[in-house]
């Protein structure tokens, strides 16, 4: 199956066309590296050409809420009219858990994004998942010096590799709107990850962590980004995950 994957370059999306690969399916990247923009639909129709699904991983680094609703509506709308005149059957779209229940302003874009894909005519699935293995070094990486300050936060990480997994599964069956909350084995606090981080590649800094302000720090500090119900759950933990990252952390670092 020729599957067209919306944000094939970002760290979910390598995984996804990989996984689409091993299976034996045709991944198409949409991205600007690859001559398609989804902000302006330039090589869009090109790329969607004999496409039959597609997996809508796009993201965009803010934590502003007008900035990730602009881009989540923009690229949303862009990606699914594009599709539905393509003649695509299955859009399949990777959201977040516990997005409606924290008011946070990277999460408005994704909720306007979850709306768009609820909206159209082309038959659809969401995947909500929890926050990678790898968001912890991501959080540290934004804030360099010797106090690593994190956001106050209880969540079920998973490895990213396990979320494609799920998407390319997904895709390969009939649309199914929400799906089932995906999770990862154990749930954490991004402290004690950020902690077990730096001593796995040999840094020493100072966690702090602070509450984020208002409701939606509150929210992710009392577990709103854990998963509400049963529902598949990884395998590989963050501790087996830090394990294989290590040895390439320490060489980076």
């Amino acid at each position: 199956m020729r599957v067209a994957v919306a944000g094939g370059t970002g760290l979910t999306g390598r995984w996804v066309v990989e996984t689409l690969t091993a299976a034996g399916h045709d991944p198409v990247v949409l991205a600007r590296s690859a001559g398609v923009d989804l902000m302006t639909g330039r090589g869009l129709a090109d790329a969607l050409n004999g496409v039959e699904a597609v997996i809508d991983v796009t993201n965009v680094v803010t934590t502003s809420r007008r900035t990730s609703r602009a881009f989540f509506d923009t690229a949303g709308r862009t990606l699914l009219d594009a599709g539905r005149r393509a003649g695509v059957t299955h859009h399949v779209a990777l959201s977040i858990v516990g997005v409606d229940r924290v008011d946070f302003g990277y999460y408005e874009g994704k909720r306007r994004q979850e709306e768009l894909v609820a909206a159209s005519p082309v038959p659809w699935s969401v995947l909500r998942a929890t926050q990678f293995h790898e968001f912890t070094a991501q959080t540290l990486d934004r804030v360099p010096g010797p106090v690593a300050i994190v956001p106050q936060m209880i969540s079920q990480p998973i490895a990213v590799r396990e979320v494609a997994q799920a998407l390319v599964h997904m895709v390969s069956g009939p649309p199914v709107g929400m799906a089932p909350e995906l999770a990862g084995p154990r749930v954490e606090t991004l402290a004690d990850q950020a902690r077990r981080y730096l001593s796995a590649i040999g840094r020493r800094r100072w966690v702090l962590p602070i509450r984020l302000p208002m409701a939606g720090g509150a929210a992710m500090s009392e577990g709103a980004l854990l998963p509400e119900s049963p529902g598949p759950r990884g395998i590989q933990t963050f501790d087996e995950w830090l394990a294989e990252q290590s040895d390439a952390e320490r060489a980076r670092v």
